[in-house]
Order: C-alpha cells, then structure tokens, then sequence
C-alpha cells in the first residue's frame, strides 16, 4: 500500500513538474530582432514574448498571430521600466489579421509611415479582433503627410490602454480608425501642435461603439477628436454605410488648445460629455459633412452635455462652427458650464443663446493650476455636474 501510495504522489509529482515545464516553455526571453522574429513564428495561444531592453530595427511584420480566449499570445516588455524601442521601418510594427493578441510597455519610435499598423488583411468579414494595446509609447511619426501614430482598420472588440503619442504625421492622427467597433481608448495622452491638420482621434469607414474615456489631449492637432471624417468608399466596413461614424462617445476628457477641440464629421449619433474644455483657438465644436452622396445621412444626432469650457474671447471664433450638408437641428447641447477667462462677463456664447439649454455662464472654475496644466477643480470651485469628472 505504501508503494502504490509513493507512486501515485511521484506521478503527481511529475505531472506537476512538466505543467511548471509547460508554463515556462510558454514564456520566451528575446534580446534581438531575429529572436523576436522567430518568437512570433512558434508563438501558440497563451505564449508571452517578453522583449529585453534596447533598440530593435522596425519595418516588423507579422501575419495571422492568434491567441484563445483566455490564452492571448503577448508581446511585452521584459522591464517596464526600461522598455525596448522599436525603431523606424516604413511601419514600426505591422500586425495583419491577429486574433486575441496584447501588447504590453512597447515603444515605438521614428517609423517613415505609420507607428503600429493593424489590419483585417483586407478579409472585410473576418476583422482582426481581441486586442489590447497596453502602456505604449508611439512618437516621432512621420514626420509629414498622412502618418499615423496608430492605424487600425477593421479591428474589432479591442482597448487602447494607458498609450502616450507624441508628435505623428502633421496630416495624420495619432489614432486613426477605419471601419473600427465596439473598442475602446481609455486613459491615453495626446501631444502635439494645434495649428497642423492633424488628429488626435479619428474614427470613420463606418466605425461604430467606439469609447473614447479619461484622455488627454495637449494641442492634439487641430482637431483634437474627429467624430467621423472622409473615406474612399471602398474602404468601409462592412460596406456600404450611410454613416462615416456611429454610437461614439468621448467623457472624462481634458483638451487643451487644438483649433477644434470636438469635430462632428459625418456621425450619425455621438455624446461627447463630462470633458474639460481649456483654451481652444477658433471653435469648441465643428460640426461638417466630408462624406457626399445620397448614400450618406447629413452629419446629426450629436449630444454635447455636462461640458466645461473655459475659453478667451480674443481667440474664439463662435461656439459651434456649422458646415453644410449637415443637419445641425438635431444636435444638442444642455447643462454645459462656460467661462470666458479674459471677459468673464462675455461668458455666454451668441451663437448658441437659444439652443444652449440648462447652461451656466459667467463663474470661474477656479482650476487647481491651470498654468501649470492641472485643470481639476478646487474643493470651492462653484461648477457641479460639469467637466471631467477625473480631469487628468
């Protein structure tokens, strides 16, 4: 009996050691480009690609990664704190049609073209899927023309995390969705110049349920937030659409600068909401149509609520900015808090005297260190219900 009994705790035993010796196999070590790349070759669902710190050459390209639910296949950095770069390349890093993928502490740095490339591979009825992108630094884009930070088209059920982007293509965005749904950008920040025909976010090619959460947006191009856009019809997904952009929502946001903070393009249907507003330098909302042809519906149906924008009269132009085409009757806009910094008393804008509802005008928010960035609220501050709600 005792034997039985000590080869069942040895079976046990060993059974034990080769899942520990699964584990591990499942976790790679790398510290050059050639071992990533054959890393991301025998990478199966659950595999960790941890990536020491340095330099590794871009232009990386990988086709059809999966993961399982569960079990993402994960591309991060072995220290978080000494991240490696992923350095120029026409694209940084190229991922075409993954599935269940995470990428973790990367940055990705001087790429001719775009930053991070993701695509469904041009499969519009397989879009790539479960990702994550977690705690990336995309810079120095570019630095001309229509280069994007980050490029997504057709992905879906996906979250940008905690990212930072700094200066991309001065006609790009630093996130740029095509044909994009049911994702979310959460807790990223966004600088560059607000006087270049940029974007900080971009969702169009009839991209849908996008969340856009507790950013910000530091002279993020000269529009900060672009709600829809211009899309070669070929490109949408799925085809056709009648909308560039729909159910998309950005709160808890801070912008600062950028000639048009929130630009409503071509959505059908967007609440921007609970976002602190400072110093915009022509309009706080545009609302236009790109898109033309009877297969688009007018841009409308936009909600701007709850709102704290804090502007100087020298440097607006109006409130809202109205293109044509567009169907600005169905917008609307209710218990928004505006102060005019330099004329306090001018606080109201005309333009929106009759269709602002439930607004408050004329009292200073009294930020905590508005010079120095810090745009939360004292504890006397005398706006409720109004701004972000965690100002970052």
């Amino acid at each position: 009996m005792r034997q039985i009994l000590f080869r069942v705790i040895f079976v046990l035993a060993a059974l034990d050691s080769f899942a520990s010796l699964l584990a591990q196999a499942q976790e790679v070590l790398v510290d050059r480009r050639e071992a990533l790349v054959e890393a991301v070759r025998r990478a199966t669902p659950g595999t960790t690609i941890r990536i020491a710190p340095g330099q590794y050459q871009g232009g990386l390209q990988f086709t059809g990664l999966r993961g399982e639910p569960g079990r993402p296949v994960i591309l991060a950095a072995a220290d978080p704190d000494n991240p490696p770069v992923i350095q120029g390349g026409g694209s940084g890093l190229h991922l075409t049609d993954p599935v269940h993928v995470e990428l973790r502490r990367l940055v990705l740095a001087g790429a001719r073209g775009n930053g991070l490339n993701v695509d469904d591979g041009g499969s519009y009825d397989s879009p790539a899927r479960h990702l994550v992108f977690r705690g990336l630094t995309i810079r120095d884009i570019g630095p001309r023309g229509n280069c994007d930070g980050m490029k997504l088209s057709g992905v879906d059920q996906f979250r940008v995390e905690d990212c930072t982007f700094e200066r991309w293509g001065d006609g790009g965005s630093a996130i740029d969705m095509v044909g994009c749904h049911e994702g979310e950008v959460t807790g990223c920040r966004f600088q560059y110049r607000g006087d270049l025909p940029a974007n900080g976010v971009q969702t169009k090619g009839g991209s849908r349920a996008i969340a856009i959460r507790r950013c910000r947006f530091e002279q993020a191009g000269s529009r900060a937030v672009n709600l829809g856009g211009s899309t070669g019809l070929d490109y949408f997904r799925p085809r056709p659409s009648s909308f560039e952009a729909q159910d998309i929502t950005v709160e808890d946001c801070t912008f600062i600068g950028s000639s048009a903070p929130v630009c409503f393009v071509g959505v059908d249907g967007a609440v921007v909401q609970y976002n602190t507003i400072y110093r915009p330098e022509r309009y706080v909302v545009r609302i236009l149509q790109e898109s033309r042809g009877s297969q688009f519906v007018p841009c409308r149906n936009g909600i701007f609520r709850h709102n704290l924008v804090a502007f100087r009269g020298d440097e607006l132009r109006a409130a809202v900015n109205i293109g044509d085409g567009t169907a600005p009757g169905t917008f609307q806009y209710s218990g928004n808090h505006w102060y005019c910094l330099d004329r306090p008393e001018r606080s109201q804008p005309r333009d929106l005297s009759e269709t602002n509802l439930a607004a408050s005008t004329g009292k200073d928010p009294r930020f905590v260190a508005a010079e120095r960035g810090d745009l939360s609220l004292r504890a006397d501050s005398p706006v409720r219900d109004a701004g972000a709600r965690e100002a970052r």
